[in-house]
């Protein structure tokens, strides 16, 4: 608390332009250079909090993340800005002016909300955090739209708000939490404080079980530039709904209730379901777009023999099929030239990085192997982006 203040102050402030765009590799050196004409302590505050900026910069906007504050927890736990946007807007579209946004860490979300023109109640019951949720709204020029309050969330009353955003902590001292009831607070404390108000959107882990989610919550899972994010509970919207969004887009695809799709030869195409459609378990829709199949049942590769442009799945032509047998890959891949090799795999317990130490591609071309199962047999696939 003591470092924020200080860079708060009009010294801090200028001692963080200063620094912003240090070198890790020369700390030392700048350090040891600004020392002479400001106190040690604000300092190592300034570099420290120059050095979360630049990280920080993966999630959101770097003009942003210039002039923001950040905690190393609250780095790693805020929602990506691009996240919190779509969020923010579907609250919009819904007709929500007012949302009590309950375990708001460093305000991430209620800086997507307030520029969605949103007032929000932002609550934490941390100081630091509390306070750095501040700072952030002041920063951005946002204050006016949101109020961080101190407290349990537990104890906050929501009666006045259209929606309740609850994005509760999931990582602990021994890492990431799992079981959504040892999550602080509870999902069932969540849930039961999404009952009462208008709309809600409870931010969980996207390996939630499907069973875990609430009958009267529609579930979407989203993903950002292929990396899985989130799954978010709403209520309020669908009850029983399943989505998957990409972003950017963002491309929404709804579940339809399809049964799982059928097994059949692999074709000349394969395509690999964004992990957003995986976990929401929307590959029976995208393989009926597809008019396709699985190669295995247990495996959400669908292939087909036409190729089809959609938003939900990356294509790849295949060109070889082989038994799982490292012997002939590594020959195949010597007689193509083949020294850029992308590996994927599901349903093998082969790492890819073991596999490239084995096979050492050499050569100018490219290619990528899928290690799979087919029909149930371990299967390698060759072949590139279609």
């Amino acid at each position: 608390m003591n470092d924020l203040d200080a860079l708060l102050t009009p010294e801090g402030r200028a001692l963080l332009d200063e620094v912003r765009d240090t070198d890790p590799a020369r700390e030392l050196a700048v350090a040891t250079r600004l020392r002479r004409e400001h106190p040690a302590e604000l300092v190592s505050a300034a570099l420290g909090q120059a050095r979360l900026r630049q990280r920080a910069a993966a999630k959101f906007a770097a003009e942003d993340a210039g002039r923001m504050f950040f905690t190393p927890h609250g780095v790693e736990q805020s929602t990506r800005a691009s996240v919190a946007a779509y969020r923010a807007e579907r609250f919009r579209e819904l007709g929500v002016t007012s949302v009590a946004d309950l375990c708001c860490g460093i305000g991430g979300d209620a800086l997507a909300l307030a520029r969605a023109g949103i007032r929000v109640l932002a609550v934490d019951r941390d100081p630091l955090t509390a306070r750095v949720a501040r700072a952030n709204a002041e920063a951005l020029g946002l204050a006016e739209l949101i109020e961080v309050r101190e407290a349990d969330v537990t104890e906050i009353d929501t009666a006045p708000y259209d929606a309740v955003f609850v994005d509760p902590a999931r990582r602990g001292g021994r890492g990431r939490i799992f079981d959504p009831e040892a999550y602080s607070p509870p999902l069932s404390w969540a849930v039961q404080a999404a009952g009462k108000a208008r709309y809600a959107a409870l931010k969980i882990a996207p390996g939630v079980p499907h069973e875990a989610i609430p009958a009267e919550a529609g579930a979407e899972w989203i993903s950002d530039g292929g990396d899985v994010k989130e799954a978010v509970l709403w209520f309020g919207t669908e009850p029983g709904s399943v989505r998957a969004t990409l972003l950017p887009g963002p491309r929404t695809l709804h579940g339809t209730g399809l049964p799982d799709p059928r097994v059949r030869p692999v074709g000349r195409y394969l395509y690999e379901p964004d992990g957003a459609v995986v976990r929401a378990h929307l590959v029976a829709e995208v393989a009926e777009a597809l008019d396709g199949g699985l190669v295995d049942e247990t495996i959400a590769y669908v292939t087909c023999d036409e190729l089809r442009p959609t938003p939900y799945a990356t294509a790849y032509e295949i060109t070889d099929r082989l038994p799982f047998n490292l012997k002939k890959l590594k020959a195949l891949l010597r007689e193509r030239g083949v020294g850029i090799l992308t590996v994927k795999k599901r349903g093998s317990a082969v790492e890819p990085e073991e596999l490239r130490r084995k096979v050492k591609p050499q050569g100018p071309n490219a290619a990528t192997v899928f290690l799979t199962r087919v029909a149930g047999a371990p299967t390698m696939l060759i072949g590139h982006p279609a």
